[in-house]
């Protein structure tokens, strides 16, 4: 992968991240809060209705985890524009190791709290928003050097 690949990448990653921030913000006020309910009862498979935001602390959890979802990915999206050219390697290991931390605390968590079927769809998102940054880009210089042998 090229490091322009990566840098767009990270991109995708920011949205994946991201795009769970609305929803649970949604989720703090009662009008607004189904998709939240809807995408815990899901993460909690199956899909049964039994996830409930009745309970203001939920709700108040709900506001907590869209604004730091939200944070997340904005950090990742920055990263990407303002950081990356200066540090791809360092921006590569801060997301990689940031996304396997979430990987592990929030699997250990769903796990724990009864929720394992959470773990697996997380296997899916980690693979998603880390995808190729796996792995260092190559130098532009080797990738057009494959490119043209």
């Amino acid at each position: 992968m090229s490091p322009a690949f990566h840098k767009l990448w990270l991109k995708v990653t920011a949205i994946v991240i991201g795009a769970f921030g609305p929803i649970f913000f949604l989720g703090a006020m009662e009008p607004t809060l189904e998709p939240a309910r809807w995408s815990l009862d899901l993460l909690s498979w199956p899909v049964d209705g039994a996830t409930t935001f009745d309970s203001p602390d939920t709700r108040f959890l709900s506001a907590l985890t869209g604004g730091f979802l939200t944070g997340w990915g904005v950090t990742i999206w920055c990263l990407s524009n303002w950081v990356y050219d200066l540090a791809p390697e360092g921006v590569r290991k801060a997301v990689v190791t940031g996304a396997i931390a979430w990987f592990v605390m929030d699997s250990a968590g769903s796990i724990a709290s009864g929720n394992s079927s959470n773990a697996g769809f997380n296997v899916l998102i980690l693979l998603l928003a880390v995808g190729p940054l796996w792995r260092p880009a190559k130098p532009e210089s080797d990738t057009t050097q494959e490119q043209t042998a």
